[in-house]
């Protein structure tokens, strides 16, 4: 019976934990679209997480770009917005991920998909994502820096002349060239991004 006791108390308090690190919609409404342009944060759709940790949307898109709240399970604070044409890509990445699948397996199944037709992968997108610090007693995002993301499929640095690689902070790079996941990759210098 005791020990019947210890583990309903140990589940419960399982569960309190957890859903304590998940903050209110309104909290993540707030701080999602800031990883979208200031003109465009309004109409974004935005998906965020119910109290048990599941994606769920927490507001309809009225424009063309999606935002991702925080995910209170990763360390640190990161949001994201993207062009609405890449949400299939995008959310078939989650799906995958949320079957236990590593980065490899992610990246190897969407290229298949991809190639096949099954997945939709736009010719020229963007990701924003922004980062920063919560201040503990304001909760503002403090800190905060932004890196660019363009999707540009099966480019490669001969198609596009840019270095695999960065050649100093802020430039332009290409990654994964020659995938369907190639990207240009763009950093700005933390100095260069203004806090709002």
């Amino acid at each position: 019976m005791k020990s019947t006791f210890l583990t309903v108390l140990l589940f419960t308090s399982f569960i309190s934990c957890s859903q304590e690190k998940i903050p209110d919609a309104s909290w993540q409404l707030k701080t999602a679209v800031l990883a979208a342009p200031e003109g465009q944060r309004e109409g974004a759709k935005v998906y965020g997480y119910d109290s048990n940790g599941n994606i769920v949307v927490l507001r309809e898109g009225t424009n063309q770009y999606v935002c991702l709240a925080d995910n209170p399970e990763n360390e640190g604070f990161q949001t994201a917005a993207y062009h609405k044409d890449l949400d299939d890509f995008m959310t078939r990445g989650r799906e995958l991920r949320n079957q236990g699948k590593g980065f490899q397996e992610v990246f190897d199944t969407r290229e298949n998909e991809v190639k096949s037709g099954k997945l939709k992968m736009p010719d020229r997108t963007t990701l924003f994502i922004f980062s920063g610090d919560v201040n503990p007693q304001t909760k503002e995002i403090e800190n905060q820096k932004v890196r660019y993301v363009v999707y540009i499929p099966y480019a490669t640095a001969e198609s596009t002349g840019l270095p695999d690689g960065p050649k100093a902070p802020g430039h332009p790079w290409i990654m994964d060239p020659g995938t369907h996941r190639a990207h240009i990759m763009i950093t700005p210098p933390q100095a260069a991004v203004k806090e709002k």
